[in-house]
């Protein structure tokens, strides 16, 4: 799948443009209606298949106090659209001036620079540019004298509740990876940069990968077996989230630290998705580090005897 990140980037070569436009946050299966429905348009009239997104919610200019953690990296959300069959992904960025664009403005400039716009398909609530001041509605009105055609796609609802990226925020908050799944479509992953810690895995025989995961959404702090996949091959792995009250730091910060079993190497800088199978155990305090390798060494076995060898070709 092709990422661009401009309109006029794209090169149709005269084919038909049919773009779905939202957030798709987690890609659930509200957002998967959308997107499927754009591909069927476009395989149905040998067009391209686009996706619009953002580079950043769209609160982190409009409502910064009121940011929703994320569910996907940008990584994710490009592996899972190429997944779907998306040929593009037009990913804008969403700053203070494109906030400030009407919604009709935005439409025409897209088709301004996109060319023969077949159809636009969005989630049935969709509201856009400034002041919400676009909706369906619009997209109607305007097809009509621009001529495409617009898809309003009804929520999905699964057991009795509509599929949300909060009700997925939610599930993962909660630790209720099956009703993650349920609503993603596919098991719930993280997806972060290993970054350098302090060695305090090292030390203690347990070497950990710390990953970056300022602004994502995650689960409640404990022990987890894990699946982790980093430099295209896949690990079994004990991950800890939490402060590590043991250390009595006087400033506790979170840390997601994964423990890759069967592993040795160095992995700074890369990106490591981890696919939590269960909770192990509660985050605990130690009497002192000896006691907490020895609890580190239970847990492996625990992983292990869960999760079974892994496979490494990915």
């Amino acid at each position: 799948m092709n990422t661009i990140r401009e309109s006029s980037q794209l090169n149709a070569r005269g084919r038909k443009v049919c773009l779905a436009i939202g957030v798709f946050d987690g890609l659930h299966l509200g957002h998967q209606q959308i997107i499927r429905q754009t591909i069927a348009d476009a395989r149905q009239h040998d067009g391209l298949a686009v996706v619009l997104t953002f580079d950043q919610h769209p609160s982190a200019i409009l409502a910064p106090d009121r940011v929703p953690p994320l569910i996907y990296s940008r990584a994710q959300k490009v592996r899972a659209l190429a997944a779907l069959g998306a040929d593009t992904m037009l990913l804008l960025r969403f700053d203070r001036a494109f906030s400030e664009q009407t919604g009709e403005h935005f439409v025409r400039q897209l088709a301004r620079e996109l060319g023969a716009i077949h159809s636009i398909c969005v989630g049935a609530d969709f509201v856009f540019g400034h002041k919400r001041s676009g909706n369906v509605a619009l997209l109607q009105k305007l097809g009509a004298e621009l001529n495409f055609t617009v898809h309003g796609i009804a929520a999905v609802t699964l057991e009795g509740s509509i599929v949300s990226s909060t009700r997925v925020r939610d599930a993962i908050r909660a630790g209720d990876f099956a009703a993650a799944r349920q609503l993603l479509g596919r098991p719930y992953s993280l997806a972060a940069t290993i970054v350098a810690g302090d060695q305090l895995g090292h030390q203690l025989g347990f070497p950990t990968a710390n990953l970056e995961t300022a602004g994502f959404v995650l689960p409640p702090n404990g022990v987890y077996a894990a699946d982790a996949t980093v430099s295209g091959c896949s690990y079994r792995a004990v991950v800890n989230l939490g402060q590590r009250p043991t250390l009595q730091q006087p400033t506790p910060q979170l840390r997601v630290e994964v423990h890759l079993l069967d592993f040795n190497g160095q992995i700074y800088g890369e990106e490591m998705e981890v696919t939590f199978a269960d909770r192990l155990r509660a985050e605990m305090k130690f009497p002192s580090l000896a006691a907490l390798r020895e609890q580190i060494g239970r847990d492996v076995t625990a992983a292990r005897e869960l999760m079974g060898p892994a496979p490494r070709a990915v």
